[in-house]
């Protein structure tokens, strides 16, 4: 575990694609639920321009996740949380969702973040970085975002319902410009009570 590294993917990082590729299928198999397929030429396009994060151990893959930009950039997703079962359950999604959470905001500081899931642990790590559950209807609603929930088996349902719910949480977080403007409020008011007392 010495020689672990979370990074911010590139070029170098394109001989991992395939195996991305594989250990997303896998992930979806096991659990019976959604993560929508990838092509190692999408995984490659992330890489290239810096919109992923990829943990690896030595010349491991641990785990990847990437970022997608939505609504002209009014929204922003952290997507394909993988982690390789050996390397499960030893605080890798969080140390790889903090990144690809961080890297997205400061990236894109005007859009929201958000992600649909059905992991427990993934809606737990979600709520420690600010992400509150809301309704579908608060998340972006760019016809791209959506097509991609067409490979997961649960598509029917997401169908059924108008885009309205799922199987999936929908999660959003504020911009970082939002997040820093609420503290900045919240610094004023606090200091204005202050001197009024």
């Amino acid at each position: 575990m010495d020689k672990i590294t979370v990074q911010v993917a590139n070029e170098s990082h394109y001989i991992y694609a395939q195996a991305v590729c594989d250990l997303i299928e896998e992930s979806a198999k096991q659990r019976g639920t959604g993560i929508a397929k990838r092509k190692p030429e999408y995984v490659r396009e992330k890489m290239e321009t810096n919109k992923a994060i990829i943990a690896l151990d030595g010349e491991e893959l641990i785990g990847f996740c990437y970022i997608e930009t939505w609504d002209h950039g009014k929204y922003v997703a952290n997507s394909g949380l993988i982690v390789n079962p050996k390397y499960r359950k030893q605080g890798m999604a969080r140390r790889i969702k903090k990144l690809a959470f961080d890297h997205a905001r400061n990236k894109y500081p005007k859009a929201k973040v958000f992600g649909i899931t059905t992991s427990g642990t993934v809606m737990g790590i979600n709520s420690d970085l600010g992400y509150r559950p809301v309704i579908f209807a608060k998340l972006t609603q760019d016809e791209a975002f959506w097509k991609g929930c067409q490979s997961c088996p649960n598509y029917d349902i997401l169908e059924r319902n108008e885009r309205s719910k799922c199987l999936c949480t929908g999660m959003l977080a504020p911009s970082k410009e939002e997040e820093e403007a609420m503290k900045f409020d919240l610094t004023d008011k606090i200091i204005n009570k202050s001197a009024g007392e």
